[in-house]
Order: structure tokens, then sequence, then C-alpha cells
């Protein structure tokens, strides 16, 4: 599992990804904002999907850039 640091808003979030590479897929949380989603290596357009369901919680700014720096981090793995 790694643990990433988040600052928006003026406020650090921890964001912790696992990867489970046996079973090929990503679990994501973001414990402060009560928010996790988890997808399949295969899966299209994560972004877009990250996006909308962190929509729900965070202002769109904020979602736009968080969903952005997670498919990042999940590529670095």
């Amino acid at each position: 599992m790694k643990i990433r640091k988040n600052f928006l808003e003026g406020l650090e979030q921890k964001v912790y990804i696992y990867e489970n590479k046996k079973e090929e897929f990503i679990l994501i949380a973001v414990p402060d904002i009560q928010w996790s989603y988890s997808f399949t290596y295969e899966e299209e357009d994560i972004q877009t999907k990250l996006f909308h369901s962190l929509q729900e919680r965070v202002s769109e700014e904020t979602a736009s850039t968080l969903s952005s720096r997670i498919v990042q981090w999940t590529r670095e793995m």
C-alpha cells in the first residue's frame, strides 16, 4: 500500500492506494472525505469515473485536481 499526501484547499489529506496485482485491481481511499473507489487494470477512462465519483464529496475544481493526481500516482506503481 502506498500513502500519498494531497494538499488541497489548505488542508493535508492522506490518499491510500492499494494495488492487488494478483486480481489486477487498484483501491483508492481518502478517509478525510469518506471516499473510496476501486477499478481494474482494464477499465477505460478512469480519470472521468474518478472525477464523477469525487464530485459527490468535493467541489468540481478539487475533484478535477484530485482525480488527475490519483491517475498519475497509480500509473507510477
